[in-house]
């Protein structure tokens, strides 16, 4: 077993100081990202770094109070969390409570700000499953005790987030749905035969909606009608390429302005590689590299399987959305609407993000 990496009071270094960095890294593309758009659209250049700020401050806040907390007090509020979450995924179907925006309601509004209850979602599916899968133990070889009542729970709250319409994080816990189930002991069987069920159905909702028919044909060949549904992606492309090695430098880049949507929120990498170049990225890459590395040697280490598997959850579920915004952003999927974790604009995602850091950093001190 490789020495433990943290000082006497039980601190994992390999896991605070990359989300450090990426958190002050993610204030400055924020800034440089969006001055113009803030001038343009609320006359305040500073208006998205200020409430970036705010968001960071208390998600730092979140994640040093979570190291504190006891990572066995989650499960026993399992069940009170899937229901919050249930209740909060059913109130956005109230349109007096939730914000609609770009046809989809995934927010709901709490006076000046907004909540986005997937996010939460995430966390309370990940202790629910870490949870139950170490109760079952060599039960989750069984598809009646191991596979189905977790498929039942999943699936509730993945139809709810899918009527938003989400279809992005929809996959994206199905995906880690099945990742925790392999890690859980279930038969690779019994995986692949659900993988084989679920493919069509996703076919079939994405071939549903016009819009999402023109992301996938947007992702085969953007240069078909690069003024239309391939603008977005191509003004990607040459962020990137503009970027080169060392980058244009901070605050120098082009597409920024007003060429290249969401800029500061699912394509701020596109931004920090004009800006930063492939140095820039790199490093990005190399510091959620060594984040995620971080969190699978917790779960190694962790002391019962219960804080392995929430580990494992909790880690999963960060590098699948980073992977998954970074291939985005390169070409290599259809767009999604997902955030980068810890560098895009957002609250929701950036508290929950540390919420979910911190709960890594308590399993860690208690190894």
């Amino acid at each position: 077993m490789p020495e433990k990496v943290s000082t006497d009071s039980g601190t994992n270094y390999l896991i605070l100081v990359p989300t450090m960095l990426l958190l002050c890294l993610g204030l400055v593309m924020i800034y440089s990202a969006s001055s113009n758009l803030g001038q343009l659209r609320l006359g305040d250049g500073y208006f998205y770094l200020k409430k970036q700020a705010i968001f960071c401050m208390i998600g730092v806040a979140v994640m040093f109070a979570a190291r504190y907390v006891p990572y066995t007090l989650y499960s026993k509020f399992v069940y009170p969390l899937l229901i919050i979450s249930i209740c909060l995924l059913g109130l956005l179907f109230v349109p007096a409570l939730a914000r609609q925006i770009g046809g989809a309601h995934r927010w709901l509004n709490l006076g000046p700000l907004t909540f986005q209850p997937s996010e939460l979602v995430k966390f309370s599916l990940a202790v629910y499953m870490a949870y139950s899968m170490s109760k079952k133990g060599a039960e989750m070889a069984s598809f009646s005790k191991g596979v189905l009542p977790h498929l039942l729970v999943a699936g509730i709250l993945m139809v709810l987030v899918l009527l938003q319409p989400d279809l992005g994080t929809t996959v994206i816990m199905g995906i880690w749905v099945l990742i925790a189930l392999f890690v859980g002991g279930v038969r690779m069987f019994h995986i692949s035969a659900i993988f084989l069920l679920c493919s069509p159905v996703v076919i079939w909702l994405i071939t549903r909606a016009d819009y999402r028919i023109k992301r996938w044909l947007a992702f085969m060949d953007p240069w078909e009608d690069p003024t239309g549904i391939g603008f977005q992606i191509i003004h990607s492309f040459l962020a990137f390429g503009s970027g080169g090695i060392f980058g244009a430098g901070l605050g120098n880049s082009k597409q920024k302005l007003f060429y290249l949507p969401e800029s500061h929120t699912d394509f701020v990498l596109s931004i920090t590689g004009e800006e930063l170049g492939i140095l820039g990225v790199t490093s990005i890459i190399i510091l959620f590299g060594t984040l995620i590395m971080g969190g699978i040697r917790v779960a190694l280490k962790a002391r019962d399987l219960y804080s392995t598997y929430l580990a494992l959850g909790l880690t999963s579920f960060l590098g699948l959305q980073v992977i998954i915004n970074m291939a985005v952003v390169l070409g290599l999927l259809p767009t999604k609407g997902l955030t980068l974790p810890l560098i895009s604009y957002g609250g929701s995602s950036l508290i929950m993000t540390l919420l979910s850091i911190g709960v890594l950093l308590n399993i860690s001190a208690r190894s």
